[in-house]
């Protein structure tokens, strides 16, 4: 398997060794990503991006947001909707028959969350879909009280078991949080319902095992591989693709750069240098790990000011979104979706690591 140096160059350009990861032919699950426009009302300003990175990895298992749900897909393709024009998401079915929920694919957290039908002392749970247990054939309580705390509010609920409808397959059994308490006002105003995580089991509030280990565990992919392709052109067909089980080699251009995981959790790895202008920024002398994050929509890292111009015309701006995460866990930097839409990106859990190359 080949590794890689990383490094920043305005946007991130790959160096090293490159490696081409086989496409199955079978035991492919496709989920299809719409791009819609959004209008500029709907964007959060660059003091409230800052809040809301701030809130999902200021050293907690940050989730969710929400967005009304849609009809049942007629093929096994899933429709994903934009939010704040840079995040994807879609639909996935919980129960038998399946009761639909928009939910963000994020690679940045590990737990199937949705709102519980006797969420009543939120007002966040009301203008969202919450799941019906006595609607469910397959239904199984367990029962265990998990909280999931973030920068600035919290979700409180109870583990479930119960069938998931991702695409064109069937996942049984399968633990989910039924949110009994969303005290935050973020996600009153959240457009999607739901998060289905597709980070390590080791950031899995209350131990609940991730949709996608048992997608592997029962065979529903014919390889433990799942790569994701975002769009960049909004209004130009679907708005991207996450395939379950392999790569669409009509995503990518060109090979594959593959670095291994080194921090089981976030999909976590060494980046080996920041460069702006061709120039090293030295942010990475004592080393900096980088995590890929679909439910992330910025590219973020330490602080580092940019010195443009000269003389009296001499501007200092950050040269980047912003966030400082202190030793041991920092620093580190979160490459968002405007980094996946410019790089095919593969998360390859058999052997650990992950890849990119130029999207297509």
């Amino acid at each position: 398997m080949g590794t890689g140096r990383v490094a920043l160059h305005h946007h991130l350009f790959l160096l090293s060794a490159v490696l081409l990861l086989g496409t199955p032919v079978e035991g492919l699950v496709r989920v299809a990503l719409k791009k819609l426009p959004i209008g500029e009302n709907r964007l959060v300003a660059g003091e409230d991006a800052q809040s809301l990175l701030a809130q999902r990895h200021c050293l907690v298992k940050g989730l969710v947001f929400n967005e009304e749900p849609q009809p049942p897909p007629k093929s096994d393709i899933v429709i994903l909707k934009n939010y704040l024009n840079a995040q994807y998401y879609g639909e996935v079915g919980i129960g038998t028959p399946p009761q639909n929920f928009t939910v963000i694919f994020d690679t940045a957290s590990s737990n199937l969350w949705v709102p519980f039908s006797e969420c009543y002392f939120s007002t966040a749970c009301y203008p969202h879909k919450s799941y019906r247990a006595s609607w469910s054939s397959t239904y199984t309580k367990e029962g265990k009280r998990v909280s999931i705390h973030y920068g600035t509010g919290a979700i409180v609920g109870y583990i479930s078991q119960d069938s998931v409808q991702v695409g064109g397959i069937v996942v049984e059994k399968q633990d989910f949080i039924e949110a009994a308490l969303e005290p935050s006002i973020t996600f009153m105003l959240a457009k999607f319902d739901g998060i289905l995580g597709l980070g390590f089991k080791e950031i899995s509030a209350g131990g609940a095992e991730p949709v996608w280990y048992n997608m592997v565990s029962q065979g529903l992919v014919g390889s433990p591989v799942f790569s994701f392709w975002f769009n960049r052109h909004a209004g130009k067909g679907k708005g991207g693709e996450i395939v379950f089980g392999g790569v669409d080699p009509n995503h990518h251009k060109g090979r594959h750069t593959y670095v291994p995981i080194t921090k089981k959790g976030y999909w976590q790895f060494d980046m080996g240098d920041v460069l702006i202008g061709g120039n090293s920024t030295g942010l990475c002398k004592s080393g900096c790990g980088a995590i890929v994050d679909s439910g992330t929509s910025l590219l973020t890292g330490p602080t580092y000011i940019l010195k443009i111009g000269e003389g009296d015309a001499t501007q200092c701006i950050s040269g980047f979104s912003a966030m400082d995460v202190p030793p041991p866990g920092g620093p580190l930097w979160i490459l968002g979706d405007i980094f996946m839409e410019a790089y095919h990106t593969v998360f390859d859990y058999g052997n650990m690591e992950i890849g990119f190359a130029e999207a297509a």
